[in-house]
């Protein structure tokens, strides 16, 4: 009887302590769920569910540009608070133990580091190879543009002229980012079917349960592990790790890759292989998903226009350099603005002496965050009709700076992408090789639902994962 008291005094005082905590965080004047100053559970239902960044959408529709969304996380979803959060100080604040998610053979690579100092030490490494001046260079430019060859070689062995672009838009990213990771150990998956099979283990993956079990609670991971296999398997890519471990090991790579840089590094082999695995898989996931989703709007009859406006700019101009065609990089612009690679908030740690973020105090140990999703879309000033695939947004001189500046889909300050410039060459070299040549248009056998919006949290793919398009060649009679 005693000790039935006891408890029942002990469990009374932790439930008056968790709702005094709870009705007194400053996090209470953000505007959010009821719910949100309790738990995060409903956040996290809704990551399980691979609908983190609807859901926090439908959030910021709802209560606006600032929202709690957890006792101790708020989204943001403004340029002011894009540029405190990632930029103050030059790289912002430092990332949480979330990104522990993604490390790579055990070891952190500049994506996984959490603090500034560790990410700037780690980034001067690697800098010089992705800078624009590296990435047009002849070497890296003619990589890229012998493997948008052979997708067009793809393209035209189509007995039907149907063309899975899931399966070779992610083979054309495998083998122009190994190109530039390896060159001359790169991947060749647009014409060898073993290295297809590497690719298919990484756009194909479908590990996120089963990592965010093990993230959110550790112990549970372990007891449940044998079961969760059968519903959630864990990250598994032997192909593509075998892959990694021997190309890293090359003692002779090109002087513009990567590998040449890490080669001159105080780095072992396994810091090597996992910063090279890393660029890897985000490289095929990012560039992969931007174009299909990108190459499956401009071939909806709404965007027939525009499909038509970048072949005549295109044909106009056979010779202009992939950087100096003003309608193909609106059209680039607009894609990563509806559909951005990388869909998830990019979650920080409120610096020592809290932050004040739109007017929004929040103590030190807060976690913030912004997802491009939508910061592309929440400014109707910016970005009129925020959900229509519009490209000539981007050559309106008005309002021009403000489009710019809510651009996220690379992340902004000192951790924004690193690829940035290997991305954007990749596809728009991709785009001006296909829309030279064909009209395209979506197959019969697609339905938009397969098109929808799978979040992977580092990636976008479709729901299907498949986009079925027929490619129609110029002049066969079916092209206007």
């Amino acid at each position: 009887m005693f000790s039935s008291s006891i408890l029942a005094v002990a469990a009374l005082f932790l439930i008056v302590s968790f709702l005094r905590q709870s009705l007194s965080s400053p996090l209470n004047r953000l505007p959010g769920p009821w719910f949100a100053k309790y738990t995060s559970l409903v956040l996290k239902w809704h990551e399980f569910r691979a609908q983190r960044t609807r859901y926090v959408h439908s959030l910021h529709l709802e209560y606006g540009p600032a929202v709690r969304i957890a006792p101790n996380e708020a989204a943001f979803a403004s340029a002011t608070a894009v540029k405190e959060i990632y930029c103050s100080g030059g790289s912002g604040y430092d990332k949480t133990e979330f990104y522990g998610l993604f490390k790579v053979y055990g070891r952190r690579t500049m994506f996984t580091t959490l603090n500034k100092e560790d990410h700037a030490r780690r980034k001067r490494m690697l800098a010089d190879r992705y800078a624009n001046t590296n990435v047009v260079r002849e070497p890296s430019l003619n990589g890229i543009s012998e493997r948008a060859t052979r997708f067009i070689r793809r393209c035209c062995e189509s007995s039907d002229g149907v063309v899975d672009l899931f399966v070779n838009l992610h083979s054309y990213a495998f083998d122009c980012v190994t190109h530039h990771l390896f060159h001359p150990y790169g991947a060749d998956s647009l014409q060898s079917v073993k290295d297809e099979e590497i690719m298919r283990e990484v756009a194909f993956d479908d590990s996120l349960q089963n990592r965010l079990l093990d993230y959110y609670n550790p112990t549970l991971h372990k007891l449940v592990g044998k079961f969760l296999y059968v519903f959630a398997k864990p990250r598994e890519t032997p192909l593509a790790d075998d892959f990694v471990l021997g190309s890293s090991a090359a003692t002779d790579p090109a002087p513009f890759t990567l590998l040449d840089r890490l080669n001159g590094q105080k780095l072992d082999h396994l810091d090597i292989a996992a910063e090279c695995l890393d660029h890897m898989a985000a490289g095929i996931d990012t560039t992969g998903d931007g174009l299909c989703f990108l190459m499956w709007e401009l071939s909806q009859s709404a965007s027939a226009g525009h499909q038509q406006r970048l072949r005549d700019e295109l044909l106009a101009n056979p010779g202009a350099p992939f950087d100096k065609l003003p309608f193909l990089d609106a059209i680039v612009m607009e894609g990563l603005r509806c559909f951005p690679p990388i869909p998830m908030s990019l979650p920080r740690y409120v610096p020592r002496g809290g932050r004040e973020i739109d007017g929004f105090f929040l103590p030190e140990g807060t976690i913030v965050s912004s997802q491009a999703y939508s910061v592309h879309r929440i400014d109707t000033t910016a970005f009129p009709g925020p959900d229509v695939f519009r490209p000539e947004r981007w050559l309106d001189q008005e309002g021009d700076a403000e489009r710019r500046r809510l651009f996220f889909a690379f992340a902004n300050g000192g951790r924004g992408c690193i690829g940035k410039h290997l991305a954007l060459a990749e596809m728009k070299m991709l785009l001006r090789a296909v829309y030279s040549q064909f009209k395209t248009v979506p197959d019969v056998g697609m339905a938009h639902s397969d098109m929808e919006m799978s979040d992977q949290l580092i990636s976008s793919r479709p729901l299907g994962q498949k986009c079925l398009l027929r490619f129609v060649p110029l002049g066969s009679g079916s092209s206007s």
